[in-house]
């Protein structure tokens, strides 16, 4: 039997394919004299993984799949970043006192032997996929060991050296601008959000904020502080000389053939300067609205209120809930080359195409007030203000609906029912508000489980009370986080957002009007078809999509 057939064999024996199907692909291979393995995975009849593990029970080798194996750290760092690459292979635990090394070709001698030779270990090989070993290289020798080295070459060459004139030659030294780009990159890598550099008494902490939570990645030496503050306020064209004072800045880059653009924030602090860049990912601002987690319902609640030809729409959340990425998803669904669309924006995140983008500069006297104000004589049909601060804002924004505009704006509430509240607070008469309100979205961001390793489990009492559970129907099956390789052992991957959508009907503007208690416009809207924050919450738990820990984290 040729190893074709063999091949063939045993994925009809594992139930892989069919006798049909494995029958058509030989076929297929006779004709295009492809080998049979990237036939059916070609045509999609077989993933790579599954693939390979049969490939590897064939051969009598053990199959690993990466994504959910704990790779041991200490085996990873015994070969360099470039004779993993080189062989497609990678150490990743010891067994027995042999080294585990996973391989994409095992029958390669020649990689077994020089692995052999530099770890000074016996191997022990296994077979994976080799897109899932390239992908575990670029975890584990992105920094693991190369940022160790750099900072303990680039603090070697800082000793003692705190001066200005110090700063300008080290800035330029190989080892911090090989670290700086380290730390940008590997952040991209991880889906991080924010970049954080936090100088301490002693040594300097670097965390990652990743799914809405910092973890801390490395700690580096003290004495590299300034050089590796200096690259980044010169990246970013920020005064290297003040220290001071905060200052802010922007760095335009294309990591990994992604291009992001960085927004740097210092902050002077009792041990020296801290740096903040967020990490803004050009393709976000091309999402769709049905690609950010909105339930149907609310989506189609939402979509009569953006449709309408004038009106205010406001998003509310706290900092880093996802309102601009929702503004923008929007601003892409009804983006017409019929339509004249300004917005105005501190600072200007992410450029559109067809849409006039109009930078706030406080300095200069452009506030948003004034942007906006001077935006109206533009002639626009739709006009997004980043957000409202203040009285002279708020005023301004409201008129501009009451004139025939749509108007898209942020503001800082904790649900959609207390924001005309907030609005009049502020000093905008309630009139005017009311008629003017066409639709309020709350937004938060929530955790999706690992798709790898979570796990389903029986619910507490506790648990169905907060899903709404009545009782009479089966109890929902409910998921937990449990941790992978994948995730990070975090047990979580992404986000999607919740969203509580409120749509001004008569009653609601007339309750507005009358200066009505929060909860009374809660219950109204409740009544009238809304779903909360929570309620969104608990249908995505019995959906699979998170957990109530994660829900009740986000939500009070």
């Amino acid at each position: 039997m040729s190893d074709a057939n063999q091949l063939g064999e045993l994925l009809v024996t594992r139930q892989l394919l069919t006798r049909e199907q494995l029958t058509a692909a030989l076929d297929e291979q006779s004709r295009t004299r492809k080998s049979l393995g990237r036939v059916l995975i070609d045509q999609q009849l077989v993933t790579e993984s599954d693939l390979v593990a049969t490939l590897a029970a064939q051969i009598g080798l053990d199959f690993l799949d990466l994504s959910e194996f704990a790779i041991d750290p200490s085996a990873a760092g015994l070969i360099t970043d470039a004779l993993a690459r080189r062989y497609q292979a990678l150490p990743v635990a010891w067994d027995e006192g042999r080294l585990v090394v996973a391989m994409a070709d095992p029958s390669n001698v020649f990689a077994i032997d020089d692995i052999r030779t530099v770890t000074h270990a016996e191997v022990r090989t296994v077979v994976a996929t080799r897109a899932s070993i390239l992908d575990a290289i670029d975890r584990h020798h992105r920094m693991d060991g190369d940022v160790e080295n750099i900072s303990a070459e680039a603090a070697r060459e800082w000793e003692d050296e705190q001066d200005l004139a110090s700063v300008k030659e080290v800035v330029e030294d190989a080892p911090i601008v090989k670290l700086v780009n380290l730390l940008i990159t590997q952040a991209v890598q991880d889906r991080a959000s924010d970049i954080h550099i936090e100088p301490a008494e002693k040594d300097v902490r670097v965390r990652y904020r990743i799914d809405g939570v910092l973890h801390e990645v490395m700690r580096s030496p003290k004495n590299i502080q300034a050089g590796v503050i200096s690259r980044l306020k010169i990246m970013a064209d920020i005064n290297i000389a003040e220290r001071r004072v905060p200052q802010d800045g922007r760095v335009s880059a294309v990591i990994a053939g992604k291009a992001v653009d960085l927004r740097v924030a210092t902050l002077p602090t009792v041990y020296g300067e801290k740096v903040v860049m967020r990490i803004l990912d050009k393709s976000t601002a091309l999402l769709q609205l049905a690609d950010l987690g909105f339930l149907p319902e609310a989506l189609e609640r939402y979509e009569t209120a953006y449709r309408k030809p004038y009106g205010t729409i406001l998003l509310t959340g706290p900092t880093g809930s996802g309102k601009s990425t929702t503004l923008y998803a929007t601003l892409n669904q009804i983006n017409d080359p019929a339509k004249n669309i300004i917005t105005v924006e501190d600072p200007v995140e992410y450029r559109l195409a067809g849409i006039n983008q109009v930078q706030v500069n406080n300095k200069a006297g452009m506030t948003f007030a004034a942007a906006l104000r001077s935006i109206l004589r533009s002639d626009p049909d739709i006009v997004l203000v980043g957000e409202i601060r203040d009285r002279e804002t708020a005023t301004t924004a409201v008129e501009a609906a009451l004139t025939g505009h749509l108007v898209l704006s942020t503001l800082h509430t904790n649900d959609a029912a207390s924001t005309a509240t907030r609005l009049v607070e502020m000093g905008v008469e309630p009139f005017l508000v009311g008629s003017s309100l066409d639709c309020i979205v709350a937004q938060r961001l929530a955790r999706k489980l690992c798709t790898r390793c979570k796990e389903h489990y029986a619910p507490t009492a506790s648990d169905l009370e907060a899903v709404g559970w009545d009782g009479e129907d089966d109890p929902p099956e409910l998921f937990r986080p449990v941790g992978c390789g994948a995730c990070g052992r975090t047990g979580y991957h992404g986000r999607f957002a919740l969203h509580e959508v409120l749509l001004v009907s008569e009653d609601i503007e007339r309750m507005i009007v009358e200066r009505a208690h929060t909860e009374d416009i809660k219950k109204v809207a409740i009544a009238q078809g809304m779903i909360t924050l929570r309620g969104a919450g608990m249908v995505q738990v019995c959906n699979g999509m998170t957990s109530v820990e994660e829900v009740l984290r986000v939500i009070v």
